[in-house]
């Protein structure tokens, strides 16, 4: 790992990505935090444009800095999408500088956004592990576990009210099931007993006769 002086207001550390650059001092807003340097590859020649790797910067169409190199210090910074630097590029001096777009406190990751192309090629697939991106997937974590709260809510509502329907429709089968057992049904008796006497007089009434 590449010695940084302690005058430099920056250590290289772990992050959640694996290495990134860390601020040791407070950084204000608009100052310069280091340079992204690296041999200039020429896009125009075969062999330059041949070169792949994750640490090219592109400058111009033309020209591009392979920022591989141990000493390019510059290579540790990782991306967000909410960052809290911005790349400074110069093509007439074929020169990038790193500048703070917010105040950085010690102990803060200091990032950058690396631009659409690199994000769409190297980040998208395996998905953007910067903090506004994680903080989104955890929001979306959080709804989806709430929107199936509510629908296992919503289902054990529905299945208790079919319940309570089907025992009532049982309780209502039960009740018919009596009364054909022989069991006169309310609102019924009187008429079935003035019925069972005048018979019952009929029949007495035959006999005398």
């Amino acid at each position: 790992m590449p010695v940084i002086p302690s005058s430099k207001p920056y250590r290289i550390g772990r992050s959640r990505t694996g290495l990134g650059l860390f601020a040791t001092k407070p950084i204000k807003k608009g100052a310069k935090i280091i340079r992204y340097i690296g041999p200039m590859l020429d896009c125009n020649k075969k062999k330059d444009d041949a070169v792949e790797n994750k640490y090219l910067f592109q400058i111009n169409k033309r020209w591009t800095i392979d920022g591989s190199v141990r000493k390019n210090i510059a290579r540790y910074i990782n991306h967000a999408c909410k960052p809290n630097a911005e790349s400074d590029v110069s093509s007439r001096k074929r020169k990038v500088v790193i500048r703070a777009i917010k105040n950085i406190e010690p102990g803060e990751e200091i990032n950058y956004d690396y631009g659409t192309d690199y994000f769409k090629e190297y980040l998208k697939p395996i998905g953007c592990k910067c903090d506004a991106c994680e903080k989104k997937r955890k929001k979306q974590r959080a709804e989806a576990r709430a929107e199936k709260q509510r629908e296992k809510a919503k289902a054990e509502k529905k299945a208790a009210k079919q319940a309570a329907k089907a025992q009532g429709a049982l309780n209502g089968q039960q009740v018919n099931g009596h009364a054909l057992n022989g069991k006169i049904p309310a609102g019924k008796s009187a008429k079935a007993k003035s019925a069972t006497t005048k018979s019952a007089r009929k029949t007495k009434q035959t006999r005398k006769g």
